[in-house]
């Protein structure tokens, strides 16, 4: 099964991104949380990454998270 990366429905604060970040790099969510904290407070942008990602990651679960094989009779 391919890895993907997806807001986390079930490990969420806010709107999952960071635990999906850390499920996807096999990462502690805390420490996922804290890199955005620190990189938001030292005036990086931690938060404006963190606003992208929660509108252009495919949240758990949904159809566009999905990817399903082709089958063998659609291939030419």
């Amino acid at each position: 099964m391919k890895k993907r990366l997806v807001r986390s429905k079930t490990d969420r604060q806010i709107s999952g991104v960071c635990s999906g970040l850390a499920q996807y790099f096999d990462l502690d969510p805390t420490v996922v949380r804290l890199i955005f904290v620190v990189a938001t407070l030292l005036g990086g942008p931690g938060l404006v990454i963190y606003i992208v990602l929660a509108i252009v990651m495919p949240e758990e679960g949904s159809e566009s998270a999905v990817v399903e094989k082709p089958k063998r009779d659609d291939i030419e």
